[in-house]
């Protein structure tokens, strides 16, 4: 009998003992790779179709021996893996996807530097007046707290003038600045936050619980009233929500970006409903905004480059209601609608 044959014969015969059968395969058709060298080595690997599911069959008495199969396919597949990963990171989204580290200009890490030393000397000379007003604002302006806001944009307006322009869209569309509304925009870089910090509103971030122990940022943040999160911790989580709506109730406003972490790829991510429970839960409107550049300028993972280019916020006509999901699903439709037409 011929070789083939034999093999054939082999494999069915430890096919039907029992715990030779080891399961499903990501085999999508029928092999047989080396076999004479397979059957030196005590390793066989031969894919089957049964009922259109594909499976494999090994040889029990040495056991799956994947360690040689296990690192070829690594070595195998280690590029394709990258060129694919790394295409579908950047080849995808919008203008303000991730950058490659080869298409950083120098230029940018000499203004990502400045901007860094900007920032800094700014909230250094500037904190100490938010630390002289400090207690008069908790006397006088405790949930609104505009004279720390008011700071802070001087803060954030130091920062980013030098640097890039900030065009404003809608400021009509803006409620009266007494009245207190959820603020809700997409997020794609760092940049954010100094870019609505220029608006003037004295609305609350929510911020990671980490950030406000570093020193004179995190002080500044606390001045401001800014509300904490533990991330992946649903009683920090349930506690925010319930802050929110208790600055809400005494006339504060607050801000989320929905998607509940920066845009790896320019994409607008998929919404969560916190910031729309608020909404309806305590009656106030939702006001959406656009941000387009951000991402640009600054992308997720580069933090420490400036590129050129210009930042514009587009301020949608506030919606109310009282389902959540209504409210969700209007907000980032709007997002979504300015985003893919402007880009």
């Amino acid at each position: 009998p011929s070789l083939p044959f034999l093999l054939s014969r082999y494999v069915r015969y430890f096919s039907n003992r029992k715990g030779a059968y080891f399961g499903y395969s990501l085999c999508k058709r029928a092999t047989l790779r080396n076999s004479c060298n397979s059957a030196q080595n005590n390793f066989l690997r031969i894919s089957r179709t049964h009922d259109g599911v594909s499976r494999c069959y090994f040889n029990q008495k040495e056991g799956l021996n994947r360690s040689y199969y296990n690192s070829k396919l690594h070595n195998e597949n280690k590029l394709s893996r990258y060129i694919v990963a790394r295409s579908e990171f950047a080849g995808t989204g919008t203008s303000d996807a991730a950058y490659s580290l080869s298409e950083i200009k120098p230029g940018s890490k000499v203004r990502g530097v400045c901007f860094y030393a900007v920032t800094a000397i700014a909230a250094i000379l500037l904190i100490w007046f938010m630390l002289v007003l400090h207690p008069f604002v908790l006397l006088f302006d405790r949930y609104r707290r505009k004279a720390q806001h008011f700071i802070a944009k001087l803060w954030a307006m130091a920062t980013v003038a030098p640097f890039f322009k900030i065009e404003f869209e809608g400021l009509e569309n803006l409620p009266p600045q007494d009245v207190p509304a959820v603020y809700v925009s997409n997020h794609q870089s760092f940049l954010d936050i100094y870019t609505l910090l220029t608006l003037g509103r004295s609305f609350k971030f929510i911020s990671k619980t980490g950030i406000f122990l570093y020193p004179i940022i995190g002080w500044a943040m606390s001045m401001m009233g800014l509300i904490p999160l533990k991330r992946m911790d649903s009683r920090s989580q349930l506690d925010c929500l319930k802050r929110c709506m208790d600055l809400i109730r005494n006339g504060a406003s607050v801000f989320f970006f929905p998607e509940g972490t920066r845009s790896k790829d320019g994409k607008l991510g998929s919404f969560k409903k916190g910031a729309f429970s608020v909404a309806a839960k305590t009656g106030v409107p939702v006001v959406p905004m656009t941000l387009i550049g951000t991402g640009k300028i600054m992308p997720l993972g580069l933090e420490g480059v400036i590129n050129s280019g210009s930042v514009k916020v587009v301020i949608h006509k506030p919606i109310k209601g009282s389902d959540p999901e209504i409210l969700c699903n209007e907000a980032r439709n709007t997002i979504a609608d300015t985003l893919k037409h402007q880009c």
